[in-house]
């Protein structure tokens, strides 16, 4: 998906440069895959926070990325195409990071977003808010903060007179400081005219020996420029740095996609047992039954039904359908309207036709139903032959009987009726019955021999 930044109209007007951080090695995920493209309702961290940044206008992207960035790479570009990156060979700290982007820190943007890849959480709302608060020019800086519920080990930022002073680490905090419960959440906002002249002065005279982008605040201090605090609430700054806490940011993306489906007109039965995607689109006066999992690229149409167990991918479904329990869409899956698609069917890159019916146990692939047509229980398209796809193609108003096999290439005419049982190797004209299958042979007599054979 290509993201395209909002309307001008909901932007401040300044230009705005954002720094995504994903250069993180992510250890503790224990994963050969980088960590910022772990994913969270169907699509990357990286590209959640991708997606916000252009949401909230930004022009131009810069993604800071380790020694090998392959993979970042790719991902970026399938979201943002025109981003640029940096390379952070050294990770010597935050501030370093961010210097990474030097040469476009230099062109001059008037906001700078420093951003954090495995942060994927943060609204479109609440960077546009910290551009607000810089555009009103009496700040250089604004800081995301949070209150947290236990504030131990976090950084707390020290407001005085509804003024940013510091930010103080929790181990070199006072007691008093430590006290303090407004935490730092790691993202900042930054004037762009002001931006290389306090990242270059911040050093490394820390144990670590590292440059902390947190020492801005203090240097902005000194040189009499104003700095702000904006707070957000806790889990919207959730930071992921394992599986536990992916785990638990899935919990929180997951609850606000099903309030924002509520909301917009859907009915979800017992909402926690749905999982949902970013992108899942439910029109209103659907109704969800319990433990159904909507995948990336689905799209349910007003009225319709989704009933218990059903797992839908890349699928289209009409107005007024009837899915499930237990029935499975693959990508490439279209349901018009008025269709019946009953419990263990599987439809996949099928189009099914209005007010047609498939109501068990069958298989639909690479094929075409026409409308009001009848798929018989435990009907299949014979898709595959080991090296090949084929279509299968069916008109309106046909009548496919229960366990009945349609080898594909093949083409049912309409209002054709095909035998239970048959194998359908070849074309069938409109209105035809076609039967496929090997004559019924009966020997009587036969089971009582040989029931009485094995007896003795």
């Amino acid at each position: 998906m290509v993201l395209a930044p909002l309307p001008s109209r909901s932007r401040p007007g300044r230009s705005c440069l954002a720094i995504v951080l994903a250069a993180g090695e992510g250890s503790r995920m224990r994963s050969a895959r980088p960590k910022v493209l772990h994913k969270l309702a169907g699509r990357s961290m990286l590209a959640h926070v991708l997606s916000s940044v252009v949401k909230a206008g930004a022009d131009r992207i810069v993604i800071v990325a380790g020694s090998d960035p392959t993979a970042v790479i790719a991902e970026a570009k399938a979201i943002a195409p025109e981003a640029e990156f940096a390379i952070q060979a050294e990770r010597l700290g935050t501030a370093h990071a961010v210097l990474a982007a030097r040469e476009a820190i230099a062109q001059g943007y008037d906001d700078i977003l420093v951003v954090f890849a495995d942060t994927p959480l943060v609204r479109p709302e609440t960077f546009v808010k910290m551009r607000k608060a810089l555009a009103e020019g009496r700040d250089a800086i604004v800081a995301l903060g949070f209150e947290a519920k236990d504030p131990t080990g976090y950084g707390r930022l020290i407001v005085e007179n509804d003024t940013l002073v510091a930010i103080r680490e929790d181990r070199d905090a006072s007691e008093a400081e430590r006290g303090v419960r407004m935490c730092n959440a790691g993202l900042m906002a930054l004037d762009g005219a002001r931006a290389l002249g306090l990242l270059d002065a911040v050093g490394n005279a820390n144990a670590k020996g590292e440059f902390y982008l947190t020492d801005v605040v203090a240097i902005a201090k000194g040189r009499g420029l104003g700095a702000s605090a904006l707070k957000v609430a806790e889990d919207e700054v959730l930071g992921i740095n394992d599986r536990a806490q992916l785990a638990a940011a899935e919990a929180i993306l997951q609850q606000r996609l099903r309030d924002a489906a509520m909301r917009n007109g859907a009915t979800l039965v017992d909402p926690l047992s749905v999982t949902l995607s970013f992108d899942t689109s439910l029109d209103r006066d659907v109704i969800v039954e319990p433990h159904v999992f909507f995948g990336v690229g689905v799209s349910v149409g007003e009225g319709s039904l989704i009933r218990s167990f059903s797992h839908l991918e890349g699928a289209t479904v009409g107005p007024n359908v009837s899915l499930g329990p237990f029935a499975r869409l693959r990508p490439g899956a279209e349901l018009g309207p008025n269709v019946h698609i009953g419990n263990f069917v599987e439809v996949k890159a099928s189009y099914v036709g209005a007010g047609a019916k498939i109501n068990h146990l069958s298989y639909i692939g690479d094929a075409a139903i026409g409308a009001k047509t009848n798929i018989g229980a435990g009907a299949i398209t014979c898709n595959y032959d080991g090296a090949g796809k084929y279509r299968t193609e069916i008109g309106e108003n046909a009548f496919i009987g229960s366990n009945s096999s349609l080898v594909a290439p093949v083409k049912i005419g309409a209002g054709a009726y095909i035998g239970s049982g048959s194998v359908i190797t070849k074309d069938v004209e409109p209105d035809a019955l076609a039967l496929g299958r090997a004559g019924q042979i009966e020997k009587p007599g036969w089971a009582k021999a040989f029931r009485s054979k094995k007896q003795k």
